[in-house]
């Protein structure tokens, strides 16, 4: 039988010495630090904290409670990394810091997460009693996000990465927004946990953000334009079916703007050559 980690357990204690309590169950013995109780403990009595393995390999129990559990995600922050092992997540506890293991990282080392990046992760157990760093997958991210409102639009928010693909960036904002950073919308893909300022050009039916880590100043176009632009990118033929002729209710229940909004959008466009209108739409310029 394995000792009882990464879960909340109460424990009978046993004995003590000038340093620790100490506490069994199931004939696992766990020590308790006497530097964060506020009253001692009654040899004979039960005491109810979190049990891990420390850095000394020794079992303990600690009333300061992680802000991660098995099956209960949170945010950790990261300490240190190692290329050999994975990265080092500080998730509260006195004296172990939770291993994310290089196989649940990037596979180009410069994504990984640096000291001071934050992840959304639980623990894991494994085979041999070790517990480890579990991140969010993208169900779990849902389940925690918000829709985001019409408002929030061509305003800055502060959001983490949680995950790199080759299509763009996802990121979770503070208020816990989704966004996604396409390519074109930054000049160096931000790490995975890296806590970034993102422009919000545009907000989907779904509720989710279009996000930009360009400064305002990258193009003289105002943010219609931009997100017209980004939707123009992010299709695979690069071709929109609409023009300054178009209906206005079409052109609403697509972008989210007027026809007149549109169509400064079109003219800042044509402008910088970026488009050019054919077949009863519009379509990126070849490059």
């Amino acid at each position: 039988m394995n000792p009882k980690v990464g879960t909340i357990i109460k424990a009978n204690v046993t004995d003590e010495n000038e340093k620790y309590f100490f506490a069994q169950v199931d004939g696992f013995t766990y020590e308790i630090d006497k530097t964060e109780l506020e009253k001692p403990l009654k040899i004979g009595g039960f005491v109810t904290g979190f049990a891990y393995e420390n850095e000394g390999h020794k079992l303990q129990i600690t009333k300061k409670t992680p802000t991660v559990q098995k099956l209960v995600y949170g945010w950790g922050t990261v300490v240190a990394n190692r290329h050999d092992l994975g990265v080092f997540v500080s998730i509260g506890l006195p004296n172990k810091d939770i291993v994310v293991s290089l196989d649940d990282l990037p596979t180009i080392s410069t994504l990984w997460p640096q000291k001071g990046d934050k992840l959304m992760i639980a623990i894991k157990e494994d085979h041999k009693g070790r517990l480890w760093g579990e991140i969010a997958q993208q169900h779990i991210i849902n389940a925690v996000s918000r829709r985001a409102p019409e408002s929030i639009k061509s305003t800055t928010v502060k959001a983490t990465v949680y995950r790199n693909k080759m299509a763009g960036t996802l990121v979770i904002t503070d208020e816990y927004y989704l966004g996604f950073i396409h390519p074109s919308q930054r000049d160096d893909e931000p790490r995975l946990g890296q806590v970034v300022d993102a422009r919000v050009i545009g907000v989907r039916d779904d509720g989710t953000l279009n996000l930009s880590l360009k400064p305002l100043a990258y193009k003289t176009m105002d943010e219609d334009a931009q997100f017209l632009l980004l939707q123009l990118q992010r299709r695979a033929d690069h071709f929109l079916p609409f023009n300054d002729k178009s209906n206005p209710e079409a052109i609403k229940r697509q972008f989210g703007f007027s026809k007149s909004q549109f169509k400064r959008a079109l003219g800042h466009l044509y402008k910088d050559r970026l488009i050019e209108q054919i077949d009863d739409g519009i379509k990126l310029v070849e490059k």
